[in-house]
């Protein structure tokens, strides 16, 4: 049996791995058995890059910060070996990061996630790693904007100039 000390250790590792869990917008839980130590290198520079905090816990201690934290994850989620990779202020990062990491390598994978504190199966977290980065959706949204906008600008631009070709053929008749 473990003793006082080291418990304390534990239980403070809980909960600080619960309060990155809360403090999250979105994580992404992985099996990344069979990885070789120069794609994990590799793998952990992008996450880092992103701003994703990415590590290996412990099973017990991970299923126990899930529940500290009010998330509702199924405990076959915590079989095997475990990774998880969270990240407070881009709800995209771990899940593109870590998609595309298991399409190039068959052994990871992605076993389950949270969006907002809300289960994501691991089909959401493969939709939400398809979405286009966010400065293109927003693009995309103010075109979609900006259409009907430029479509009315364009119809009001043509009768204006109509208005003026007629009124300078007006014109150049009376001056004839």
């Amino acid at each position: 049996m473990p003793n006082e000390k080291t418990l304390e250790l534990k239980k403070s590792i809980v909960e600080k791995i619960a309060e990155d869990l809360k403090k999250s917008c979105t994580g992404v839980i992985v099996s990344y058995k069979g990885i070789t130590v120069e794609a994990d290198t590799k793998l952990r520079k992008e996450l880092r890059e992103s701003s994703v905090k990415y590590s290996v816990i412990k099973n017990t201690m991970l299923k126990r910060a899930v529940k500290l934290a009010d998330l509702d994850i199924p405990d076959e989620v915590f079989k095997g070996s475990t990774a998880l990779a969270i990240c407070e202020n881009d709800y995209l990062a771990p899940a593109k990061i870590l998609y595309n990491f298991s399409k190039e390598n068959e052994f990871y994978e992605i076993k389950a996630g949270f969006i907002d504190g809300r289960l994501a199966t691991t089909e959401e977290i493969k939709e939400l790693a398809k979405l286009p980065p966010k400065e293109v959706l927003i693009a995309k949204a103010l075109g979609g904007i900006q259409a009907p906008i430029s479509g009315c600008v364009g119809v009001l631009s043509g009768v204006l100039r109509g208005l003026v070709v007629a009124l300078n053929a007006i014109v150049e008749k009376k001056s004839a």
